[in-house]
């Protein structure tokens, strides 16, 4: 079977969305990947990603090139544009000429600021995963709509936003797994930690288990100090012995 460059580059873009489960993944850098790949398949000057949460612009990303450009015009679209258009209708804003999209009157800031860098034409496509709605990607061409090629590009657009939101998707997914994994490790940790010293100061006391707890507990009560601070203290016998021994006495009753 043949495949086009343009087809096989594609196919790198799109797994390159996917690989979004690495240590060393960055939102940034991997927006701005995708934005240089709208570029180079679709024949822009430029592209950009707006993300935003809660109705609430948190992130501008623009391509390598004209990043400055892209950043401008995704800044220009505070009060209306092709990003706030997909993501409030969460489908794509297709192609359309910016001089005709200033004559209507529509996104008047933005096509005022499109056309002093000689964009033609602009066209939008939500970033979305089922319901959840990341942002918007926006492509700025220096061509009018309706070339050889301009049936596919919305569809293109679209799939590489797809797919970015899907690797967005997982990483979060993925970050709160290994951050759940962390938490769970932590306290197994603290707990076995706690029942050494427990077991410590029981054979130490000759006393039960249940009763070194208390006077371990109340030890760091007292001195509003973390409960796995005080153990680890114990198995590493930086503890005032005496001390504890004082909360011993007191709440256990002294030796069994």
């Amino acid at each position: 079977m043949h495949h086009t460059t343009r087809e096989l580059r594609l196919a790198a873009a799109l797994l390159e969305a996917a690989d979004t489960l690495s240590d060393g993944f960055g939102v940034e850098d991997y927006l701005q990947r995708l934005a240089d790949h709208c570029v180079d398949l679709l024949a822009a000057q430029a592209a950009g990603i707006m993300l935003i949460d809660g109705g609430r612009t948190v992130s501008l990303t623009g391509s390598s090139a004209h990043e400055d450009m892209a950043i401008d015009l995704l800044q220009a679209q505070h009060s209306g544009g092709p990003c706030l258009e997909t993501y409030g209708s969460g489908k794509p804003v297709p192609p359309v000429s910016i001089r005709a999209a200033r004559a209507a009157s529509r996104w008047p800031e933005f096509t005022e600021r499109a056309l002093r860098y000689d964009v033609v034409t602009t066209f939008a496509v939500p970033l979305r995963r089922h319901a959840r709605l990341f942002g918007a990607l926006n492509v700025f061409v220096p061509t009018l709509p309706g070339g050889p090629s301009s049936g596919s590009e919305l569809p293109m657009a679209q799939l590489l936003a797809d797919s970015a939101s899907l690797g967005l998707q997982n990483n979060t997914v993925h970050s709160q797994c290994r951050t759940l994994a962390g938490q769970l490790q932590q306290a197994l940790s603290s707990r076995v930690r706690i029942e050494q010293a427990k077991g410590m100061l029981a054979e130490r006391w000759n006393t039960r288990a249940d009763h070194a707890f208390i006077a371990l507990r109340q030890y760091a009560r007292r001195r509003r100090l973390p409960l796995d601070g005080v153990a680890t203290a114990v198995i590493e016998r930086r503890a005032d012995d005496t001390e504890l021994r004082r909360e011993f006495d007191g709440t256990a009753g002294g030796p069994s």
